[in-house]
This record gives C-alpha cells, structure tokens and sequence, in this order.
C-alpha cells in the first residue's frame, strides 16, 4: 500500500507556522499585505482569488482585492501595478493568471517589482533561483518540495524525472530539485521513448495536462509519484495527469487528486509574502 502524501494536512502544518510567524511580526510592529488584482470574472480565477483570500485571513495578513472588468486595457492595468509598486503598505503583488487575450502577460508580469513579485515568476525571480540566490520561489513547485521533505522522502542523490516544461512548473521544479542534490532530467511532448525515461525515476513529476495520461508502464516499482495536473473526467470527477488507480500499487508513495499537490501552492503563496516581511 502507498503513503498517500496529503497535501491539505501538510499545507495546514506550514499555514499553522506562518500564523504564529505573523502574530510576531505584528508584536514588532510588521503587518504584512497582499494586493491581489484580478481582471474579468473567470470563474476558475475567481475560485482561486477567494482561496488565497481565506488563506490570508487564516494566517493575519491583509489582502486588498482589486477586481476590474474585463474590458481593462493594458495600460491601465500597468498603471495600478506600477502604483501598488510604489505603494510602500504593501509587500506582495499578485496578478491573477489567465488574463484576457487584449493584455499581454509577460508585460504585466515584467511590470511586477521582483521585491513584491510572490508569484515567483518575474525574470529576476527566476535568475535568482536559478543561480541560488534568494528570492521568491515559484509556488508550485515550492510546495511540492516541501511535500516531499515533510513526508520524510529524502530527494538528494535520487533520479529524478518531471514531466513538463512549464516557466510555472517544470522548469522552476528542475532548479528546486538541483538545489536539494537530485539529479534532474526534464521531459516534454518531443520526448522520444519516454516511458524508458519515466522508469528510472525514484521521484516522478508529472505535470502535463493530459487527463490520467501516466499508467503503470511509465513507473518503477517503490518510485514517488508527484501530479500536479487537475481535470474534471467525463463523469465530472476531478483527477489528475496519472491514472491513481493504476500507479498506486506500483509505487512507494503518491499524491492524490484533489489533496495532494494543489493546497501546497497557496500555503507557498502566503510563505512567499510572509517572506516579504522577513527580510
């Protein structure tokens, strides 16, 4: 039977550390806010805003929302960033992802002091992690390491292999796993024979967006399973991009859909605004 790694427990543990963290800060005189800005009403955006809302009031920071209708050009959009940039009241800055298709996000995204850039994902984010310098790490993949560290899953000397090469996850979850001594192969859509690859893995990431795409042949006996896709199946079930079903017997340990990977990314997010305050 495998460990199943539970992501709402773990994520609570790091929410739970971050709460006392804060209720000190506030003893020293250090509150800590979150602007989060949101452009249309996506209803998945949506859902995602109000959980990083909840998450904010769960651990004492403030979040100011800014929702602006979808007819929101680029330049305006451009000046609230550069305005709450400038804004010293507050640490964080997170745009909400997808935009609409009229505002070009790398744009948005570049506008983003790094100094506030929670998210992660502003080049300057990315170049420090990559060369190991601090900073804010990409959300995801920071929490599928913590995932793994605090389920006592040692990834140093260990093969292994993610499935996806995402700027949001593949690439940033390859960084991550460097840092921590893995050794690291990244797979994609060209790959050739990537179950031959997939078999070496002892941790296996499968970030790719295909619904249960990863069975049993892809694994090896005892490996970690980490997945990270979301999907809703014909039978409007949410599963991920492995086939649980069929991997599970295989394998040592393995994140569920919903559960596992998803409340990670959030607990990141108020670790990455926390961090703002740290410093």
């Amino acid at each position: 039977m495998a460990q199943l790694i539970d992501g709402k427990q773990i994520s609570k543990q790091i929410k739970d550390e971050l709460k006392i963290e804060v209720q000190k800060l506030k003893e020293q005189g250090t509150g800590i806010c979150l602007a989060v800005v949101q452009v249309g009403e996506d209803p998945a955006s949506t859902v995602y805003v109000n959980n990083k809302k909840k998450a904010c009031a769960y651990i004492g920071i403030e979040s100011r929302a800014y929702e602006l209708p979808e007819t929101t050009s680029e330049e305006e959009l451009v000046s609230l960033v550069e305005e709450l940039n400038q804004d010293d009241s507050v640490n964080g800055i997170l745009v909400q992802l997808p935009l609409p298709e009229h505002i070009n996000e790398d744009r948005i995204i570049r506008t983003i002091s790094p100094d506030k850039d929670v998210d992660g994902f502003h080049p300057v984010s990315v170049g420090r992690l990559w060369i190991g310098e601090k900073g804010f790490l990409s959300c995801t993949p920071a929490g599928i390491i913590q995932l793994l560290k605090r389920s006592g899953i040692s990834i140093e000397g260990k093969e292994c292999v993610i499935i996806g090469r995402s700027n949001i996850v593949g690439k940033p979850m390859a960084a991550l796993l460097l840092r921590e001594n893995g050794t690291v192969t990244i797979a994609h859509s060209r790959t050739r024979n990537l179950a031959e690859i997939t078999r070496r893995a002892d941790i296996l990431i499968v970030a790719i967006g295909k619904e249960r795409f990863i069975t049993s042949e892809y694994v090896k006996d005892g490996a970690v399973v980490i997945d990270v896709g979301m999907h809703r199946d014909s039978e409007n079930h949410l599963c991920g991009d492995v086939d649980f079903k069929d991997v599970e017997p295989r394998v040592s340990a393995i994140t569920p859909v919903p559960g596992g990977v998803g409340p990670m990314t959030i607990a990141m997010l108020m670790n990455n605004c926390v961090e703002t305050a740290r410093r």
